[in-house]
């Protein structure tokens, strides 16, 4: 640090050449910077034909940390900044920084395998954990997501590698299903019936996978029936506000009450 004091001679900085020095430094800066912009914005548009969003941020982001290094560099050559100092400095602070962040590491590698496997892409909707959001960025050490209820989250690339993952948004269309539970003494044919109806009336619900529709189990308060719709994926809200609503609207026209499950206490009471 002292060697890069003595460098810098407070004279030299208001003489002639030195202003020469400092003017085409600046302007080398502004070269440098612009032709860095153009290169990020033709790697950007090459690779969305050819690649994922997060290859292109990946890639771009790098382009942009190593021309900012480059540029920077070169400004300090121009002037006559004696790097070897700075060099070395930086190899000791590098060594202590890779040292004390081994965790970093971990998820720069991880974050590589998540790119090379591709188990989501930006504009996904995702669940990981209680976590239930938008990928918005895939970066080298964790993932951003936005919630809906609109609150940003950062998850660890290491943990996403060791964490189970729920892509929603995968495929084109997805099934939803509703549970409902009726009474023993209800005709289940009636209510296979009325449920086939509300889903052939529903413009935004499949007919091809056809609706499944079906008694699935026992409960002790009465008989579960498995209501599952296959609809486009972007009318996933849509779908099941119109899906819920018509239910208790045929229920209530045709007499069918859902069974209610007592609590322990009033059972124990009842017997």
């Amino acid at each position: 640090m002292m060697t890069l004091l003595r460098d810098f001679d407070i004279t030299t900085l208001v003489s002639a050449d030195r202003l020469i020095d400092v003017v085409r430094a600046l302007l080398i800066a502004v070269l440098g910077l612009v032709v860095l912009r153009v290169t990020i914005v033709v790697t950007r548009r090459l690779l969305r034909r050819r690649s994922t969003a997060q290859v292109t941020m990946l890639v771009t982001k790098a382009i942009n940390y190593t021309g900012i290094a480059i540029i920077g560099s070169i400004l300090l050559v121009q002037l006559g900044v004696n790097l070897t100092p700075i060099l070395g400095a930086a190899g000791i602070v590098g060594l202590a920084v890779g040292i004390a962040s081994q965790a970093s590491l971990s998820n720069i590698i991880s974050g590589l395998f998540l790119v090379s496997e591709k188990p989501f892409s930006i504009g996904d909707a995702v669940r990981i954990g209680d976590t239930l959001g938008i990928v918005e960025s895939i970066d080298l050490l964790s993932v951003k997501i936005r919630t809906f209820d609109n609150l940003f989250v950062r998850v660890p690339n290491e943990k996403l590698a060791g964490t189970q993952l729920t892509n929603i948004t995968r495929y084109p269309i997805r099934r939803l299903d509703i549970k409902l539970v009726v009474p023993f003494a209800t005709d289940l044919t009636t209510v296979c019936d009325l449920l086939s109806e509300i889903a052939a009336a529903n413009a935004d619900c499949l007919q091809e996978p056809a609706p499944l529709i079906l008694p699935d189990q026992y409960l002790d308060y009465g008989t579960q029936l498995l209501f599952g719709v296959w609809f486009v994926k972007d009318n996933f809200l849509k779908v099941k506000r119109d899906l819920y609503t018509a239910i208790s609207t045929r229920f209530a026209e045709h007499g069918i009450q859902f069974a209610v499950r007592w609590p322990d206490q009033a059972r124990a009471r009842r017997k």
